[in-house]
């Protein structure tokens, strides 16, 4: 969203809608939220960007909004090619993240039942009348748009997923692991991990190789990983090596 407005130097709400096929509402909300974070300056029927975004790289401590506008072309993408995984009638768990949300955006007409801490993911899914969407309990984290803590992760004990879509803080390529940037998450991300069948990492490919405090799991805990084909050949090689299906979108 704020991509598009950088390129074009203005963006209206229906025009946005049509690009990212997602509601006026829902457009209306992300770019209340923009604006609060001083990232765009909204107009009557749409916005224009500020001088503080044309600044805008990768931060890990960058908030939910900011992160959901950088390089969302290629997370759209990611999101797109993960909805394929998912089929009518399982049970998906959705972890926090941007390019989770980009998924959420892709099966909004299945029928599924979609457990998830992602705030941004239940407002995005709260009208599709054919998901069962269950929200975990827990502490509001506004920054991030999350649920954590204890409660979280007691409900997480008493479900179980046919698959999780995991995000990424980073990626060491040295051994495959993933990482996150807290300590607060882990033993969320790791209990979404014992919950489901399957696990499927989301990652773009300025996650790779870079370093993080926290590790939540080796790539022995991954089944699938969506990326993109802008990823080093010999790193997506390393990963089918190890066992996990690959998909560049």
């Amino acid at each position: 969203m704020l991509q598009v407005a950088l390129a074009r130097q203005a963006v209206t709400v229906s025009e946005l809608a049509d690009r990212l096929s997602v509601s006026t509402m829902t457009i209306r909300r992300d770019l209340e939220t923009l604006a609060s974070q001083g990232m765009l300056t909204r107009v009557h029927g749409g916005a224009v960007p500020t001088s503080a975004s044309a600044s805008m790289g990768p931060n890990p401590r960058a908030s939910f909004g900011e992160n959901a506008v950088h390089r969302l072309a290629e997370k759209e993408r990611i999101g797109a090619a993960a909805a394929h995984l998912v089929n009518d009638g399982e049970t998906i768990l959705l972890d926090v993240g941007t390019t989770v949300l980009q998924l959420a955006r892709h099966i909004r007409d299945r029928t599924l039942t979609v457990i998830t801490n992602n705030l941004a993911v239940y407002e995005e899914l709260l009208l599709a009348s054919e998901i069962e969407l269950m929200l975990l309990g827990g502490v509001v984290d506004r920054h991030y748009r999350s649920l954590n803590g204890y409660l979280a992760e007691e409900a997480l004990r008493q479900v179980r997923a046919d698959r999780l879509f995991l995000s990424a803080s980073a990626i060491r390529v040295s051994d495959l692991s993933v990482l996150d940037d807290t300590a607060v998450d882990l033993r969320l991300k790791r209990g979404m991990i014992a919950a489901a069948s399957q696990v499927v990492l989301l990652a773009d490919a300025e996650k790779f190789d870079q370093l993080r405090p926290t590790r939540v799991c080796g790539p022995d805990r991954i089944d699938v990983l969506v990326t993109e084909r802008s990823v080093p050949t010999q790193v997506l090689r390393a990963f089918a090596e190890s066992g996990i299906q690959v998909i560049a979108a």
